[in-house]
């Protein structure tokens, strides 16, 4: 119920107010659910699946991640890109999701004018040890503000993955990339979570 209306606000709300609202709704869901806190992944994936998808454009964060190469796959390549970039970052974040216990997350200010179509959202994750910058980047869309990036401790997730993706296609073509992904996914699938 909460996540059907939330989706209906969501085109309204500001890029600040979207990541207020998916960032407080994600860690009252982990806090309140044991099951994600002993790291069982297909409840965090069907989470992550609920609650973040919807307001991420995964599209856009794989042709970012693809750069020049993006062109050169075809459209049911492109669609396979996508699908298993998805799933890596999903099980790739699902670990840290699963952790989040004491923590809490400072909004900071948005420095954007009215009219702006790209932004960043700036945050502070508080909690055990020094505190963590996370900064979303968001662009306006049709369906309201997606998030395209994100920038942990200094990186930005796009870039992290750029090269490795350039050396796997210059390697083994775009084929190869999406193999690597699906080994990847199948590597994490079989992981055991630990805590």
């Amino acid at each position: 119920m909460v996540g059907s209306a939330l989706a209906q606000t969501s085109d309204q709300l500001s890029p600040d107010g979207l990541i207020k609202t998916v960032v407080s709704d994600v860690m009252a869901s982990v806090k309140s659910d044991p099951e994600i806190q002993k790291g069982n992944i297909p409840r965090i994936v069907d989470l992550v699946e609920k609650k973040i998808v919807p307001y991420t454009d995964m599209r856009r964060t794989t042709e970012m991640a693809m750069g020049p190469n993006w062109k050169k796959a075809s459209p049911e390549q492109q669609t396979q890109l996508v699908s298993e970039f998805k799933s890596l970052l999903i099980r790739t974040y699902s670990g840290a999701l699963s952790q989040l216990r004491d923590q809490t997350v400072q909004f900071k200010a948005l420095r954007a004018a009215p009219d702006d179509k790209e932004v960043v959202v700036k945050t502070v994750v508080l909690g055990r040890g020094d505190p963590v910058p996370l900064d979303y980047r968001l662009e306006k869309t049709a369906n309201g503000w997606k998030v395209y990036d994100m920038n942990i401790m200094g990186v930005w997730l796009v870039e992290a993955y750029r090269n490795q993706f350039a050396n796997q296609i210059s390697q083994n073509g775009i084929e190869g990339l999406i193999k690597f992904l699906q080994e990847r996914n199948k590597q994490l699938a079989a992981t055991k979570p630990t805590n």
